[in-house]
């Protein structure tokens, strides 16, 4: 009976894990403690916005002074089109305020352009050089929801699940 009670509750955790499409912890029959986590698809640092409604994943290019930010959904397998040209997000590095201004990016071969485009870009020299900043996304907007002062580390990002 008590075996029963425990594969019930075991395979009804399961289910929930699986479709809840958010962090669950769930525990191994060996005791190990494993957590449900989505994967940056650039590789990049992920930012979660909301309770995982969306995520942004930061890229950078070092050499070319270059931060690429991506629209990603709640479980970071869709790119998500916004209708915002820019964003700002203000990093500080070495206890000084820096202002990145992300602009979308045009690509012909996807049809995105300013105000329909999933994927912003900005530049700046100090990013050649710098390892880790903590940065503050000013506001932004996807589909009717928006998000202010949402605060992060790079590459740490803001998950504390």
């Amino acid at each position: 009976m008590k075996t029963a009670c425990f594969c019930i509750a075991a395979i009804s955790l399961s289910i929930f894990a699986a479709g809840c499409g958010r962090k669950a912890v769930v525990t191994s029959g060996s005791g190990a403690m494993h957590r449900h986590e989505h994967k940056a698809p650039h590789g990049g640092t992920p930012v979660v916005l909301g309770a995982e409604i969306f995520h942004l994943e930061f890229v950078l290019d070092r050499p070319a002074g270059k931060l690429s930010v991506y629209a990603l959904d709640g479980e970071m397998e869709n790119y998500i089109r916004l209708t915002m040209p820019l964003f700002e997000v203000v990093a500080t590095v070495a206890g000084a305020k820096q202002p990145l201004l992300f602009k979308a990016v045009a690509d012909s071969a996807t049809g995105e352009k300013a105000g329909d485009s999933a994927l912003f870009e900005a530049t700046a020299e100090w990013l050649k050089t710098v390892s880790s900043f903590d940065g503050v996304l000013t506001k932004i907007e996807i589909r009717g929801t928006e998000f202010t002062a949402v605060a992060f580390n790079f590459p740490k990002g803001n998950d504390k699940g």
